[in-house]
């Protein structure tokens, strides 16, 4: 509830404190006085429209306070929990307005937006008046209310569960078509890249082992090269040219011939020189032998050696082609090609997947027809609950409207099956309160009624019926007895009554009857001080407010007759 209203600087009103307590609340005074200049301000600290226009003459700015008290369970705890913000176990709207008309909102002394702290306000207060309606006149609403009034409440979240539930279902069963699309789209691709992957067959690490083989390979060629190189120096394979060791030969045997020519007796005779000749030869023949075994080793060695190394050119060629390849694959895909063998499993498995995304695909359907029938099956309860609901509700409503001088109006409740397309959380149908206030009319939106006196009566039937279903725990009536006096007065002010057994209600009035039964009395009245007027507001009780509902019974002039009668309405009361 409503437990205290801090104005400053707002229009008439210069400084004003007010606490407030649960039960009904009468404000009365005389017509000027700044009784709407009250609700003004506590509609701004509920997210009501700023003007610059309501900043008090001679003031830079307006600042409007309330202060609530919800039960721990209220619905605006929720909310603000929901927006990230923590609330103890009071609850303050504040609302500053600049000459220049700018505003800014605070919840708790946080700063926040203005359409948030509307929303807040919504559910912590309702105004029903003549000009303004807030709550009940909305069709959003009604639904909820139906629901609550016929204990439907349960139901109402069983609908809403199962929805929740099918939409989830079908959301899941859009994205597996979605994704089976997708996949048969790639099909063909996936199978291409697959068999291209499959028959390169890359293995892990095997660019490491394939780069290291390359390079080991790519040694013994270059050996290889330089063994047979050495080689063909030894036996040049061109005929004409001689190699070391024909060269050999060839110096043995021209020196074998040279030996074999015969000397002159004569000169052998005579000196010892063909001794030493011959000596020498043999030495010469000696070496050269040696030098052609020398050569004949040397031959035989690097023949082994370069056996042994028994490289085949191939090999690097088929290595360094595979390496190729896979760093082909590997750019082709955008990978690595270590990642290679990774990517060939990923496109095998997407394409098995294929074939258990579409039973994944027949199993989701499946469970979109159960969830819609599980979904269809709680609207119906529901469905059934309201229309017996409806009925209740017309009846109780018809009770309250003839004493409010509703005797020939006609409220009723409209149920409306939808479409599919427009079935929701709150069921299958549309619910709204309709009206028809004279004879022979059709029935149509509460908003609709043309006399806001009759707006202000009919809230105050709908709410003595549907208060205490209502999250706002405090309710403002705005001159609901506009029009009406005698008996129609006192019906007013006995359901007013009724309906501050529950919730906490203000209203402004000028109707004794009214006046009379409130649990607490604040009097409205304009003063004048130092040429300017301001907006007071007293309490009243005892014999102050016998006076002021004398007053308003009698006018300026109050008799002992219209005591009396002030009485009598505080003594009914």
């Amino acid at each position: 509830m409503l437990s205290a209203l801090s104005i400053r600087d707002v229009v008439l009103i210069e400084r004003l404190d007010l606490d407030f307590d649960a039960g009904l609340t009468v404000l009365t005074g005389e017509t000027g006085a700044g009784k709407s200049i009250l609700l003004d301000s506590l509609g701004l600290a509920l997210g009501a429209r700023a003007e610059g226009a309501m900043v008090r003459a001679g003031a830079e700015q307006a600042s409007v306070t309330a202060i609530f008290a919800p039960p721990p369970a209220h619905p605006a705890r929720a909310f603000l929990a929901d927006q990230g913000l923590e609330s103890g176990a009071e609850i303050m709207l504040r609302r500053v307005v600049s000459r220049e008309g700018r505003s800014r909102a605070f919840i708790d002394d946080q700063p926040v937006g203005v359409a948030l702290l509307r929303s807040l306000g919504a559910l912590l207060v309702e105004v029903q008046g003549q000009h303004e309606q807030i709550g009940l006149t909305d069709p959003a609403s009604h639904a909820a209310l139906l629901d609550d009034f016929g204990g439907a409440a349960g139901l109402r979240d069983a609908v809403a569960e199962a929805w929740r539930h099918w939409r989830a279902v079908l959301l899941e069963e859009e994205a597996a078509k979605a994704a089976l699309a997708a996949a048969a789209r790639d099909q063909d691709w996936l199978a291409h890249a697959e068999a291209e992957l499959a028959a390169l067959a890359p293995a892990p690490d095997e660019e490491a082992h394939l780069a290291g083989a390359r390079q080991d390979l790519q040694q013994q060629v270059r050996e290889a090269e330089a063994l047979a190189a050495a080689l063909a120096e030894l036996t040049p394979r061109d005929r004409r040219q001689a190699g070391p060791a024909a060269a050999l030969r060839a110096c043995a045997r021209a020196i074998e011939r040279a030996a074999r020519r015969q000397p002159s007796a004569e000169a052998a005779e005579e000196t010892n020189a063909g001794a030493e000749e011959a000596a020498s030869r043999a030495a010469i023949l000696a070496a050269i032998g040696r030098a052609e075994e020398a050569v004949a080793e040397a031959e035989t060695l690097l023949e082994a050696a370069l056996a042994a190394l028994a490289v085949d050119p191939r090999q690097l060629e088929m290595a360094e082609e595979r390496l190729f390849a896979l760093r082909a694959a590997a750019r082709k895909h955008q990978v690595t090609v270590a990642e290679l063998p990774a990517l060939l499993d990923d496109l095998r498995r997407r394409r098995a997947s294929l074939a258990e995304a579409e039973a994944r695909l027949a199993t989701l359907a499946a469970r979109a027809v159960a969830a819609r029938a599980a979904y269809l099956e709680a609207a119906a309860r529901l469905a059934e609950r309201r229309a017996e609901a409806g009925r209740r509700l017309e009846r109780a409503i018809a009770r309250e409207l003839t004493p409010l001088k509703f005797a020939a109006a006609r409220f009723m409740v409209e149920i409306t099956p939808l479409a599919e397309s427009g079935f929701g959380a709150f069921g299958t149908e549309a619910v709204r309160f309709l009206i028809a206030t004279n004879p022979g009319e059709t029935p149509g939106p509460l908003a609709r009624i043309a006399s806001g006196g009759e707006m202000s009566r009919l809230m105050l039937a709908l709410k003595v019926v549907l208060a205490r279903f209502s999250p706002a725990r405090t309710l403002i009536f705005d001159e609901v007895d506009a029009g009406v006096g005698g008996a129609t007065a006192a019906a007013v002010g006995e359901r007013l009554a009724r309906v501050a057994d529950g919730v906490q209600v203000l209203v402004v009035t000028h109707s004794p009857q009214v006046a009379a039964r409130g649990t607490r009395h604040l009097q409205v009245a304009k003063t004048l001080a130092r040429g300017r007027a301001s907006t007071v507001i007293a309490p009243l009780a005892g014999q102050a407010r016998r006076e002021e509902i004398a007053r308003m019974l009698a006018g300026e002039t109050i008799t002992e007759a219209a005591r009396a009668a002030a009485d009598d309405l505080l003594g009914a009361a």
